[in-house]
């Protein structure tokens, strides 16, 4: 009787969502000053569907909004503000058709805004990011990464979506400075997961509604942990329904990078954690991993995918593989890595000044982990019926060469393994240049929608010429398992790349991620989105001139508050929503 039960409640928590789709795009970082670099800068963007009641989404970024302006102190520098979080929150309750961002307590430079030179004292007052960092002596560091789940029943008992959701929100965490308390872990990044079973009181600016941040990864004092990703697994039909998986790349002194999965089988409240891949790199085939993706099938098998790079970027473009490991126990064991294909990196540029992959042109936007493999099943949550457990995967891939980026699509209806995942085809539209990207598949596998973000314009050797970003929806149906010939769904409003910034100005910064996430009726897709950035041409030209000066000294660094248009920097993330465009 109980699933009965639970499809019961399910419908009635679900139609809510249906009614709410209206279309559109509609800006998801609602709460930032939009007029002062660099509390204007917003990106890396990851939105979250809640599988038993679709209408509500939530959605993180990496946040400046609670940053100091450049015109503090010296105005020609723009530092991130010590000990101040940037992990953004933000909810829809109506399919995404509009967005809230709450203001919280903790440490803040918010208020930091006033003529060059001023003096700047932070401290406690409003926060538009994550709570109860400053309190547990560790600040939030974004790369963020967000997901629904069952809540557990009172005093341990099981999970189950009558019990309600929780939301889990993973992401980067480093300890505060000396002067204001303990270190809260060892090493230098942490990842830490945040939990709230109360969205309506989040989204409201309740501090009580979110438990306090749990240290997920093994730290010791060499650790640098990064690029994770968190999934609930939210399917009833699972054997191990409830259990919440993070994967990570585990940085050390010796330069190799483990990949590693922690599991929590009591909602998040305590973490084991175990290699998925070797301790060391091996060359020549391995140089290191890194942008993993973990998802659950109906019957609670894990996936977790990352990207292998085989030749160092001294090789351009450098190539790599994507690579998965599997678990059927609830992540207790593993299979030994799976070479799926080989994949190659869009980076034909390596900046000399700050040593990253730019794809847009000389002080771009770095692009290092476009390769990376972006992941979705098709699980059939929240109930698990009428699941197809079909796998897709999509990513940014140079095999056509300079200007010719794609983005790439493939999928596995055979459990993922080897030999069962179809030849990668081109999804991107020309003249799109693909830059990231990520799927999302319908719980009964009919509909799966691809975001991207794209540069329209080809690579640039100079600072003077517009470098144009878009962000683009597509759709395809699938038919017994295979999808058909995407169409798009929606183009964003073209932005101006040269409008975006590192905080220290050197490049532009966009990010590393784009997401979507997708019902039985609808889809939802966040990107990175530069339509409101204005390009200031004192930055272009300092930039420039970094990269061809004898020494940075030569090169006065400008004040962006006083030379700059006021929008400079002014990157925010933007969401689309939309119906299944083939629902009768």
């Amino acid at each position: 009787m109980a699933p009965l039960a639970l499809v019961g409640c399910v419908a009635v928590l679900s139609a809510p969502g249906a009614l709410a789709v209206h279309g559109g795009d509609r800006e998801v970082t609602v709460g930032s000053n939009d007029l002062v670099f660099s509390q204007n800068k917003q990106n890396e963007p990851s939105v979250a569907m809640d599988a038993s009641r679709p209408n509500i989404l939530a959605a993180g970024a990496n946040d400046n909004i609670d940053m100091e302006a450049c015109n503090a102190g010296d105005p020609t520098t723009c530092p991130f503000t010590p000990n101040v979080g940037g992990s953004g929150i933000m909810f829809s309750f109506n399919s995404g058709d509009s967005w809230v961002q709450p203001t919280y307590t903790g440490w803040t430079a918010r208020h930091c805004v006033g003529p060059p030179g001023f003096t700047c004292t932070p401290g406690l007052g409003p926060i538009g990011t994550l709570p109860w960092y400053f309190e547990e002596g560790i600040i939030s560091d974004g790369d963020p990464a967000l997901a629904f789940g069952p809540r557990p029943g009172a005093g341990g008992g099981g999970f189950s979506w009558a019990n309600g959701s929780r939301l889990y929100y993973a992401n980067l965490a480093s300890n505060v400075t000396a002067d204001l308390g303990e270190p809260g872990f060892k090493g230098f990044e942490a990842i830490a997961v945040s939990r709230t079973d109360n969205v309506t009181g989040a989204a409201a600016g309740v501090k009580s509604a979110w438990m306090r941040p749990v240290i997920v990864s093994k730290q010791s004092s060499a650790t640098f942990a990064d690029k994770e990703q968190i999934w609930a697994d939210n399917a009833a039909s699972s054997r191990f329904f409830g259990n919440v998986y993070v994967c990570y790349a585990s940085f050390t002194g010796s330069g190799a990078a483990p990949m590693v999965v922690a599991v929590s089988r009591d909602g998040g409240d305590t973490w084991a954690t175990r290699h998925v891949s070797p301790a060391h790199n091996v060359a020549p085939k391995q140089w290191g991993q890194s942008g993993c993706t973990i998802r659950t099938d109906s019957t609670g098998n894990v996936y977790v995918f990352w990207e292998e790079f085989q030749s160092p970027f001294r090789f351009l473009p450098p190539i790599g593989t994507h690579v998965l490991a599997k678990s059927v126990d609830g992540g207790r064991s593993w299979t030994r890595p799976m070479d799926l294909f080989p994949v190659t990196d869009p980076c034909y540029f390596v900046d000399p000044v700050i040593f990253r992959c730019m794809m847009d042109g000389v002080a771009g936007a770095r692009n290092d982990l476009s390769a990376a493999p972006s992941v979705d099943i098709a699980n059939g949550a929240p109930t698990g019926m009428g699941a197809t457990n079909v796998i897709v995967s999509t990513w940014a891939d140079g095999r056509d060469g300079l200007n010719n980026e794609d983005v790439m699509f493939s999928y596995s209806s055979g459990g993922g393994t080897p030999g069962t995942w179809s030849a990668p085809r081109r999804i991107s539209s020309a003249p799109d240049r693909g830059y990231y990207a990520a799927p999302a598949l319908s719980p009964d596998g009919h509909d799966v929608y691809v975001v991207y973000n794209a540069f329209t314009t080809p690579f640039r050797n100079d600072t003077t010429s517009p470098r144009t970003l878009v962000g683009v929806v597509k759709h395809a149906d699938v038919l017994a398992g295979v999808p058909g010939a995407f169409t798009e769904l929606h183009r964003g409003a073209p932005g101006e790349a040269r409008g975006s910034a590192q905080n220290n100005l050197e490049a532009e910064f966009l990010g590393d991620y784009v997401y979507a996430a997708a019902s039985r009726d609808y889809a939802a897709a966040v990107w990175n989105d530069a339509r409101f950035a204005a390009d200031c041409p004192a930055i272009d030209a300092w930039r420039m001139a970094l990269r061809t000066a004898t020494t940075a000294d030569d090169v006065p660094r400008p004040a962006p508050n006083i030379v700059c248009p006021a929008t400079f920097g002014n990157t925010d993330i933007f969401g689309w929503s939309g119906a299944d465009p083939t629902l009768p």
